[in-house]
């Protein structure tokens, strides 16, 4: 009876694990549309600056979020590419600073005199300074991804401004400005916070080409393809110039030199963000 039990129980295990496997979604995020309503998120820890796993149920409607409508609702507010007419595309790097993986970055820009758009965590900001200096300092532009990599869909519009604003006190002491350019993470905000965002002369920039660099530690050649399935003139491009512990972003760095090369040879120009989109990387304060 015994052993009929454990071979009973057994061929139940191998079925809930089956179901499981079926059943677990796998997020692809579209630049259109807002995340899966269950996905698995990534989530700084303020303390340490870490990602770990969390689940989150998303209570926010898809339209409400989706990209292409919030472009018409708030031109030159929310944007996802530059202008088409020009062979000119934006480098971006989020999750920085990382001392793993940031200044290897830095270094390959700086060895193709290549400037690029730093989307800066406040938390690791105020942790790692010397690297934001020289995102600053090597004609890189610095942009705002709130205080501890927070899902911005998921917060009242209080703890939406005290994100940006924390994170905006802890650049503007490191590099002298207040950056104007925000990105949230997982692209994720709400047409109320892009309201605000517009008011205080904030630019929320989300992409069209998705490295997928965070996603399972890609191989150089998993970053190039991904980059090239969507690029065209006036291209925003995700990357990542930092993570958490277990998060490799090597295909990332050695991914940098052969796309750069690549696209020189097209006739492509690499700029900022500021000057992809004609406005300056700072705001103007009142």
């Amino acid at each position: 009876m015994a052993l009929g039990r454990a071979s009973n129980l057994k061929k139940y295990s191998r079925v809930v694990l089956l179901a499981a496997a079926i059943l677990i979604p796998i997020q692809l995020w579209n630049p259109g549309s807002a995340a899966a309503s269950v996905s698995y998120q990534a989530k700084f820890d303020t303390a340490s600056g870490e990602k770990t796993k969390k689940k989150v149920k998303s209570k926010t409607r898809k339209a409400d979020m989706s990209w292409t409508k919030l472009q018409k609702q708030f031109p030159g507010t929310f944007v996802i590419h530059g202008p088409r007419n020009k062979k000119k595309v934006a480098l971006t790097f989020d999750d920085a600073p990382d001392s793993r993986f940031t200044p290897a970055v830095l270094d390959v820009l700086a060895k193709y005199d290549v400037c690029a758009t730093f989307f800066v965590v406040g938390a690791r900001a105020a942790q790692k300074p010397d690297l934001v200096r020289r995102m600053s300092r090597e004609c890189h532009a610095v942009g705002n991804h709130s205080y501890n990599h927070a899902v911005m869909s998921k917060l009242s519009n209080e703890a939406f401004r005290k994100q940006i604003g924390r994170t905006d006190a802890i650049l503007h002491g490191i590099i002298g400005y207040h950056p104007r350019y925000i990105r949230p993470p997982y692209g994720e905000i709400l047409p109320s916070q892009v309201t605000w965002a517009k008011k205080n002369q904030f630019v929320v920039v989300n992409w069209d080409v998705d490295s997928v660099d965070w996603r399972n530690n890609p191989s150089t050649e998993t970053v190039l393809r991904n980059i090239r399935r969507t690029l065209q003139p006036g291209s925003i491009i995700l990357q990542h110039a930092g993570g958490g512990s277990s998060q490799d972003l090597s295909g990332t760095v050695n991914a940098l030199p052969r796309l750069i090369s690549s696209l020189r040879q097209k006739g492509y120009e690499f700029v900022t963000l500021p000057e992809l989109l004609g406005k300056p990387a700072y705001k103007n304060q009142k």
